[in-house]
């Protein structure tokens, strides 16, 4: 007998929303469970939950950077990773900036993966201030910050709230690793749950996310309940940028990516260890 609930923890972003539409409608179920049960928290609580407090819930989204410190208990899902191709987070301010050194700069989250690639591309040399990540864009242009770190559909609706980009960190990956897509959010399975119920729950998901394909108007109408700022033309083209073929299946480049950041982390002393993780 399996589990009769499987939690499912996600973030109250559009491109979350979307991917789960088809497990959230029940037009799609897992194996095993009786039912889904969604637990929507921002991704720097979840983050915290499942490292600081050694949270073991069945399935997550999480940071790739927070994944580091819990690959012993976590399986990284092929399905369900967010990852960048030509966009990512932006670094901005009210004003070009030529440098970040001295400058205070907003960051979403102690484990986020953007601040992790901020710090790989820069070496550091900024004051971080901790924020929610959609606080961050009125802290940059009420003179909080002088520059904000961007995640989520801010990284596309910046220009119109009047901010300038100061740093892609998409440009930044794609000159020091090439064409290998860059990491950013992953869905984890708790190990406890074994690798034939894992292995079930990331199929789930695939079907989930072939389902919101086949209903995006649903699926976005959906999503659209999460969104902060923008468009309905404007969480379209989000959630396409983020739920896409790599997200179905991250594929052996994905892998290798994700390889690739805790190997340059862990040579900069930035993660506790090299992570060595399995995927299901």
């Amino acid at each position: 007998m399996g589990v009769a609930v499987l939690r499912f923890a996600h973030t109250p972003d559009p491109d979350d929303a979307y991917m789960f539409y088809g497990l959230a409608s029940g037009a799609v179920r897992v194996p095993g469970f009786e039912r889904v049960e969604h637990i929507v928290e921002d991704i720097e609580t979840l983050n915290k939950r499942l490292v600081e407090e050694g949270w073991n819930v069945e399935v997550s989204a999480a940071s790739a950077h927070a994944y580091a410190y819990i690959a012993e208990r976590y399986y990284l899902m092929r399905a369900g990773a967010s990852m960048g191709e030509g966009y990512g987070p932006v670094v901005v301010a009210r004003e070009p900036l030529k440098s970040l050194e001295g400058r205070v700069v907003a960051v979403p989250g102690k484990y986020t993966t953007a601040r992790l690639l901020l710090r790989l591309a820069t070496g550091g040399g900024y004051r971080e201030v901790f924020a929610r990540f959609d606080e961050i864009p009125g802290m940059v242009l009420r003179g909080e910050a002088d520059a904000g770190l961007l995640i989520h559909e801010a990284q596309i609706t910046f220009e119109e709230m009047g901010l300038k980009l100061v740093l892609s960190l998409w440009d930044w990956w794609e000159s020091s690793v090439g064409k290998l897509p860059m990491p950013l959010g992953v869905d984890v399975v708790y190990k406890g749950l074994g690798r034939e119920k894992a292995t079930a729950i990331r199929e789930a998901l695939q079907e989930s996310i072939r389902y919101a394909w086949e209903h995006h108007e649903e699926a976005l109408n959906y999503a659209m309940r999460y969104a902060r700022s923008g468009s309905r033309e404007q969480m379209s083209r989000f959630v396409r940028m983020y739920v896409n073929n790599r997200t179905l299946d991250m594929g052996e480049e994905g892998v290798k990516a994700h390889k690739k950041l805790y190997e340059m982390a862990w040579e900069q002393k930035l993660i506790p260890e090299l992570v060595e993780f399995e995927v299901v």
